[in-house]
């Protein structure tokens, strides 16, 4: 019998680019941005187990997302891996690297970027989001035993949940 393995995309905060003498990785979150997070992260905790493993983007504002989430689920922040790659990756590599993911994880959250975390999703899913807007979560459940077959087979539940989403 196959087991599950649960995939979270989970695009950074609202960020601020007012600053025009700094570089995009180190764009921080807009205040909007912070409370989308906690507002996010907590409604993930009521509804769903917290990860296994978080992974980010090393851009301020998906570092700072993640940091946010895991505190609103009791985690020490030395539990994030910062990927060098997330930032500014493409599509295919995020696939690859979402394949490359030891098996023994059962769920694992990513964070980063736009326009590739709305292709990540929409490469998944059957029903297209559009767009996955900023502190927006994807989330996709496979039957799966092992990361390396997520590009083989169907998601067999998914959820797309975002700060202006009305429950």
């Amino acid at each position: 019998m196959k087991d599950y393995k649960d995939l979270y995309i989970v695009r950074h905060g609202k960020s601020t680019s007012d600053y025009g003498d700094i570089s995009d990785i180190d764009r921080p979150l807009k205040d909007r941005g912070i409370n989308d997070s906690y507002t996010m992260a907590q409604r993930f905790l009521n509804n769903h187990k917290i990860p296994d493993k978080i992974i980010s983007s090393p851009a301020i504002r998906a570092l700072h997302s993640a940091t946010i989430f895991a505190r609103t689920f009791d985690l020490p922040h030395n539990k994030i891996i910062i990927d060098d790659g997330i930032y500014m990756a493409e599509i295919k590599f995020m696939i690859d690297f979402i394949k490359n993911t030891e098996n023994n994880v059962k769920s694992l959250m990513i964070f980063g970027h736009n326009p590739t975390f709305t292709d990540l999703a929409n490469f998944f899913l059957d029903n297209n989001i559009g767009n996955l807007p900023t502190t927006g979560i994807v989330g996709i459940k496979f039957r799966i035993d092992k990361w390396s077959e997520i590009d083989r087979i169907k998601p067999v539940e998914s959820f797309f949940d975002f700060p202006k989403n009305i429950h």
